[in-house]
């Protein structure tokens, strides 16, 4: 008995048109021909599932619902192989040779629209499977329905414009695809590479996956289900699995949500900074999946770049998706999604820190930088990130922190700012001149002492309608300013005209030169006369080869009670010389104070003279 004879088919015009725009252009990877084939398979197996509680009887009704991988590096072809639905020859010529059920002819449509949401066509066999043409010599497809009647058949095709069906004996039921892999495309045959590629796109398939015999998703899809049932071992397996990491994690976030989109997320905090150890910025590390079809390892607008610490995973059935899976189309749904789960973090992070404040201060400890940056650049959540921020302040401890509410609920009732100073560390704030008059009045006084503090303070400006406020402005008002003792005080008309003499002595280093009535100890104290920039930003400008050359200028507070000040004023008149050089002495101390001082090498000969001068030499 003769063998019949395949049958020959031309694709469709609109198939012809999809495949060329498959191979050429619709993807950027040729690798996610093996994320569409698997995830094909996977559904071939769940319809089937589902199809088998009702069915009394099926073809091959033993066979595992499983998924089979074999690659050949010397034939170089890769098989995928599923034992799903399966299909007819009617049904091959339907959904792989004209565009009755693939959805090619809306694609195509939308393509000429220029994008349209009815373009989700994950799950359909039709679309992903021309993905295999991108790396296919040539593509046969071996397949027998479910039905107990019927046999086997095998479609070929090179992809050129047509195919071939003819039957097939011996078939199980589902599909097997066998890929002749193009001389461009040779990598595709090698064991390790597709087990990468698996690993990376198709983990938590909810099949069993095998790899040349050998099972390859052995984690399990955990943000799909209940945390009660999960132990913590799991998380921190899943954890080390997902993140590629050996630490385990500090802070986990397991939560779903229904509106207004379908959530299932499972977010992670590792044990350290990476970024710390001056390894460069992280790359954004929450993935994006549709129905456990990863779409986007490091999706970049999922998240606020501020988070980009985070690892794990979010799931959105809701997200309509191009042709290839590979971007999503639209913008506000992920905008919904990144404002979702960043309010849900936060508002986590609330809780750790109101309820478990000794961990939140090890988190604290770690990624600080990361919540500035977002209470500096995220607008829409700054107060919440602000509400988390941590310092030392001049009424707390060497080394213990508090948050802007605790220092509002020690305000005092007519205070209307929120004061701080930022400097290098907490002995040199203490020391410095500018917390004379609050150490005086009792005022607190946060201390700051990172670089990025300044951007801080000066993008969040105010914090629940109270002003932030750096007491090294010069336009600092305190009320209820304490008397100045009388006793060898200079009188108002006095240290106006000494300011006016050392204004002229000091000329363009200083903007103004006033008598204060802040400083109680202290002689003297360079204030900020810069609005705009406050003089630590701009030196730290500076040393990033990012700021002007012109020298800080600032504005300079004498203190008219005391005594240096006072004999200053005789010596102007008796030993002009000698009192230029204690003015600018005075000048240089009030920058070292400040922090401002750039060039100490003038200051130190000019020392060497006074002292020569008050040896009587």
């Amino acid at each position: 008995m003769s063998t019949p004879k395949p049958e020959r088919f031309e694709f469709q015009a609109e198939i012809k048109q999809l495949l060329d725009i498959v191979v050429h252009s619709l993807y950027t990877e040729k690798e996610i021909f093996i994320r569409e084939l698997v995830s094909n398979a996977s559904d071939a197996l769940e319809k089937f599932r589902h199809l088998a509680l009702t069915e009394k009887e099926v073809f091959d009704e033993k066979l595992e619902l499983e998924i089979n991988i074999t690659t050949d590096d010397t034939a170089n072809t890769i098989t995928i192989q599923d034992f799903g639905l399966g299909m007819t020859r009617d049904e091959l010529v339907e959904n792989l040779g004209t565009i009755a059920h693939s959805g090619s002819k809306k694609f195509l449509q939308a393509l000429k629209e220029g994008g349209d949401q009815s373009a989700n066509l994950i799950g359909q066999f039709g679309v992903g499977f021309y993905s295999a043409f991108m790396v296919a010599g040539q593509v046969k497809v071996y397949t027998r329905s479910w039905h107990l009647e019927g046999t086997g058949h095998c479609w070929t095709s090179d992809g050129s414009g047509a195919y071939e069906i003819e039957e097939a004996e011996g078939q199980r039921r589902g599909t097997k695809i066998v890929i002749e892999l193009n001389d461009e495309s040779k990598e595709f045959a090698s064991a390790d590479k597709v087990k990468g590629l698996l690993r990376r796109y198709s983990s938590f398939v909810p099949f069993p996956i095998n790899l040349n015999g050998e099972k390859t998703n052995t984690i399990q899809a955990l943000w799909l289900r209940g945390k009660s049932e999960i132990k913590d071992e799991e998380y921190t397996e899943f954890y080390k699995y997902q993140a590629n990491a050996f630490d385990e994690p500090l802070y986990r976030l397991h939560f779903s949500a229904d509106a207004p989109l379908a959530i299932n997320s499972l977010v992670f905090v590792p044990s350290s900074n990476i970024e710390s150890f001056g390894m460069g910025r992280s790359e954004p590390s929450v993935a994006l999946y549709c129905r456990k079809v990863m779409i986007d390892a490091h999706p970049k607008d999922l998240l606020p770049e501020w988070l980009r610490f985070l690892k794990g995973v979010v799931d959105s059935e809701d997200l309509p998706l191009n042709i290839s899976r590979e971007t999503m189309q639209d913008r506000s749904l992920v905008e919904k999604l990144n404002r979702v789960i960043t309010g849900r973090f936060l508002r986590f992070l609330d809780e750790e820190a109101t309820k478990r404040s000794e961990d939140y201060l090890k988190f604290y400890g770690e990624f600080s930088v990361y919540l500035k940056e977002g209470a500096a650049t995220d607008f829409s959540n700054k107060e919440k990130i602000a509400k988390l921020l941590r310092f030392e302040s001049s009424l707390t401890e060497k080394g213990k922190l508090t948050s802007f509410d605790d220092y509002l609920s020690r305000m005092k009732e007519d205070q209307k700012d929120i004061f701080y100073l930022i400097g290098p560390n907490r002995e040199a704030l203490e020391s410095a001149p500018y917390l004379e008059a609050f150490k005086a009045r009792n005022l607190e006084v946060l201390f700051l002492y990172e670089a990025v503090d300044e951007f801080v303070m000066s993008n969040l400006r105010e914090y629940k309608e109270k002003k932030l406020v750096s007491i090294d402005q010069s336009d600092v008002e305190l009320e209820d300013t304490p008397p100045p003792s009388s006793e060898g005080a200079l009188d108002e008309e006095t240290t106006k005209n000494l300011c006016l003499w050392i204004r002229d002595q000091l000329g363009d280093r200083v903007a103004e030169v006033s008598g204060s009535k802040r400083l109680i100890d202290s002689p003297a104290m360079a204030l900020n006369a810069d609005k705009m920039m406050s003089a630590q930003m701009r030196r730290m400008m500076k040393a990033m080869h990012q700021g002007d050359d012109t020298p800080i200028k600032v504005n300079l507070e004498v203190n008219p009670r005391h005594s240096l000040i006072a004999r200053l004023n005789e010596v102007r008149e008796t030993n002009p010389e000698l009192g230029t050089m204690i003015v600018e002495q005075i000048y240089d101390n009030a920058m070292i104070s400040a922090g401002l001082l750039e060039d100490a090498r003038t200051m130190v000969d000019r020392i060497y003279k006074i002292l020569e001068t008050a040896a009587g030499k």
